[in-house]
This record gives C-alpha cells, sequence and structure tokens, in this order.
C-alpha cells in the first residue's frame, strides 16, 4: 500500500486507516494482512477482485487468496459476482452491529466455547478429589467456568440479536 501522502485528503485517509486497522488486527490475534484486507474492503466500493486486493495491498497472490478465504470463512467478507467478470470478487459486511455480532459469534465459536468444554472436563475429573490441592483447584476452575459461562451466554444474546433491535436500541441508549 502506498505510504506517501498525496494530494488527495480522502485517499491519505483511507490509507491510514487500512495500515493502521491492520496493526490492529495482531493485538485481536488477527494476522495484520487479514485485517489489512478486511480493512479495504471495508471501505471500498465497489467489489474487489483479489488482482486489486494484491495491488492495493503489495501482497502476494497466496498471501491475498489465504486473507480472503478465512475472511469469507468468518462471514465477515463475501464473493459476489461482477457481470461480464470471470474473476471472483469480493465485499465486507458494511453493516457495523452485523459485523460486530458476526465476530462475537465466530470468537465464541472458536475460543469461548474450547475455554468452556476444556474447564468443564477439568471439573468433572476433579470433582470427587478429596485433597486440600484438589479442592482449591477446583474451586478455581468452578469460579472461572462460571465467568467464561456468563461471558458465553452473555456472547450468545449479543450475537443472536443482529436480527432484533432491541440491544443495538439499549446501547445507544446507554450513550
Amino acid at each position: 500500500m502506498n505510504q506517501e501522502p498525496t494530494s488527495d485528503p480522502l485517499e491519505d485517509a483511507r490509507q491510514t486507516f487500512v495500515r493502521s486497522w491492520g496493526a490492529l488486527g495482531s493485538s485481536w490475534g488477527v494476522s495484520r494482512t487479514m485485517a489489512m484486507v478486511h480493512a479495504l474492503l471495508l471501505v471500498t466500493d465497489p467489489p474487489l477482485s483479489t488482482d486489486d486486493v494484491m495491488a492495493e495491498l503489495g501482497a502476494s497472490r497466496g498471501n491475498a487468496n489465504m486473507n480472503l478465504r478465512e475472511l469469507v470463512g468468518w462471514g465477515l467478507v463475501r464473493r459476489v459476482v461482477v457481470e461480464g467478470e470471470r474473476r471472483e470478487y469480493f465485499e465486507a459486511e458494511k453493516d457495523v452491529w452485523t459485523m460486530f455480532c458476526t465476530i462475537a459469534r465466530e470468537r465464541k465459536r472458536r475460543e469461548i466455547e474450547p475455554a468452556l468444554a476444556l474447564l468443564e472436563a477439568c471439573l468433572a475429573t476433579t470433582k470427587g478429589l478429596r485433597s486440600g490441592k484438589a479442592k482449591a483447584f477446583h474451586k478455581q476452575l468452578s469460579e472461572l467456568a462460571q465467568f467464561v459461562g456468563t461471558a458465553n451466554a452473555v456472547l450468545e444474546r449479543i450475537s443472536a440479536s443482529e436480527q432484533s433491535k432491541v440491544i443495538p436500541a439499549i446501547l445507544k441508549w446507554l450513550k
């Protein structure tokens, strides 16, 4: 991605957003390139082809393809048909609430649910143990499982609310 300032303030802001979103991606557990591809598609109309993404970001074909597939898998990007074109084109989900719900649902599925399953398995293994160490371990994991279970329930409600306008309305009211 061209990093030199242009005479176009909109293009400068667009480039800054894409680069910065990419840098933030690593703190969210997402690769820099994946976050940059998402940001690029989020702020670009019309849809882009893999070649367009490669040219904009200076990414290799393999890297662009892999990240586009991953974003499609997350449900944050979709393939679109461009009439008269044989190439695949991609566009990002642009509705912020839908995007947030999609991310919440995927993080719940990929991170929270496996953590909860691990905790429950460890709790089942230590449930009947009588030593002081075992009881302390079981108590600590019980509290952690209760917290993770609550987080799971909250994410379930939030991610299911994209059809409902109740939670977005409540959040707007809380501002």
